[in-house]
């Protein structure tokens, strides 16, 4: 999130190639989505929605705020006004006593579309490019060439790919947003939507990209496109030298962020903490957050093994990296840029990772409360971060904590016979709904614990769960 002090800077300095303002005091113009499509297909930028064009703040009505955020994340979400789709941190400022939109917007590693269009950024402001294929095509291969996720393998076919794990995604993406469009979708249309197949404007050739190979490739062509492909996840607390535990992962990224996160279960401690009256895993929020940045902003063209290791005394991450900056890194005042933001997009879509710049809050936050030394984020070719454990991260015991591993049990003693949901969540003293789900009750049904006695119609008042 933007400090006071960077809205000041951005007003002083006036729009530019990388920074507009937008007056909103009646709503969101629709012009707003022409910028936005500009900065994604350029090299990102700093939108101001409430501020005039010279840099006054007009503001937005306090009542109107809420609304005029929600309707800017539902528009960059809609397929017919913004494609490919993007998410994008939406911050409500106050500044002169006027609230205003904040929206950081990456660059992508996509071409995007408004209404159908393709706008780029210059100093002018945002330029249709649509009918100029030499500005178009450029525009295509510098993506090409700045992203290797990109990268196109025109011989790969759909039988490269694990359709069981193409399902779990499509699964969780549901268990994420109900009537989510992927559940409408064969395996290859869900893969094109998702920017998953590309035209390679050097050769001509169309096929899956690299993205596609890490996200749902086989075992067997994952390595034979990557052949350096691993993620090594390392206990290493007694034997000093060598290691107490080790898990070599050479597979694909859902199941690679399973696998940190069971290695991490198994050695890492989980301090009780609760929030809203529900408990809290400190220790899985971390690992979550350490698990899908050390797999989503990976450069996975570098042949440099990316390490989990977790030591008596903290958790060590590094990985290759194209770095935008380098040194350490100021948490309080960073701008976060995408290493893969297709990769990303999928990962957000199948409830993994939250919006960019997230994750590093949620470091901070809850690395608090595993030790008083700071999480510490370098950023050179290689990428570290260091979480540390102290002795107040051992849990304690409490008479007050529900471990999840039993209010598992009950939900699936009680499901026996059919439950709904606000029955299960009374059962076992669950008030917040949006946890039980995303903590319990999706995890069972993805595991297969569960089952909907209404399953083609999994939004239904009437739906019941029953334990198999």
């Amino acid at each position: 999130m933007a400090s006071i002090k960077r809205i000041e800077e951005i007003l002083n300095e006036g729009e530019g190639i990388a920074i507009e303002f937008k007056e909103a005091s009646l709503g969101i113009n629709q012009n707003t989505y022409e910028t936005v499509c500009a900065f994604l297909n350029r090299h990102g930028g700093e939108l101001l929605l409430g501020v005039a064009d010279d840099g006054t703040v007009t503001g937005i009505d306090s009542n109107k705020t809420e609304q005029f955020k929600i309707d800017f994340v539902t528009a960059i979400n809609n397929a017919q006004i913004l494609a490919p789709t993007t998410y994008l941190n939406v911050n409500i400022i106050e500044i002169a006593g006027k609230q205003i939109l904040y929206i950081f917007i990456p660059e992508s590693s996509q071409v995007h579309r408004c209404k159908g269009k393709i706008y780029d950024r210059n100093e002018d402001g945002d330029l249709d490019i649509t009918n100029n294929t030499d500005l178009v095509s450029k525009l295509y291969l510098r993506k090409q060439s700045t992203y290797s996720e990109n990268e196109v393998y025109p011989y790969l076919k759909i039988e490269d790919f694990d359709s069981a794990l193409i399902q779990k995604a499509r699964q969780m993406a549901v268990n994420n947003q109900a009537n989510h469009p992927w559940q409408k979708l064969s395996d290859f249309e869900l893969l094109q939507s998702s920017g998953l197949y590309l035209k390679d404007y050097r050769t001509g050739d169309k096929g899956f990209t690299l993205a596609t190979v890490l996200l749902f490739g086989k075992d067997d062509v994952i390595l034979s496109v990557l052949p350096h492909h691993k993620t090594d996840a390392i206990l290493r607390k007694k034997n000093l030298d060598r290691y107490d535990d080790r898990d070599d992962i050479r597979t694909n990224l859902l199941d690679s962020f399973d696998r940190i996160m069971q290695f991490s279960q198994k050695h890492l401690p989980d301090p009780f903490y609760t929030e809203n009256n529900q408990r809290v895993s400190v220790r899985d929020k971390i690992v979550r957050e350490l698990a899908s940045n050390i797999l989503i902003h990976r450069e996975y063209k570098n042949a440099f093994p990316a390490k989990y290791i977790i030591e008596s005394d903290r958790i060590f991450v590094e990985n290759s990296n194209k770095p935008h900056g380098f040194g350490n890194i100021d948490i309080q005042n960073f701008t976060p840029y995408p290493k893969n933001p297709t990769i990303a997009r999928i990962f957000k879509e199948v409830g993994l990772a939250d919006e960019l710049g997230s994750g590093t809050r949620n470091l901070v936050k809850f690395g608090k409360l595993y030790s008083d030394t700071p999480v510490e984020l370098v950023e050179n070719d290689i990428f570290k971060t260091t979480i540390y454990i102290s002795e107040q991260a051992t849990p304690q015991a409490t008479p007050q904590a529900t471990p999840q591993a039993e209010q598992v049990e009950k939900v699936l003693e009680f499901c026996k016979t059919p439950k709904s949901r606000k029955e299960i969540q009374e059962h076992i003293g669950l008030e917040d709904r949006e946890h039980f789900r995303k903590e319990i009750l999706n995890p069972l049904i993805e595991e297969g614990k569960l089952k909907l006695t209404i399953p083609e119609k999994r939004t239904s008042p009437n739906q019941k769960y029953i334990s198999k």
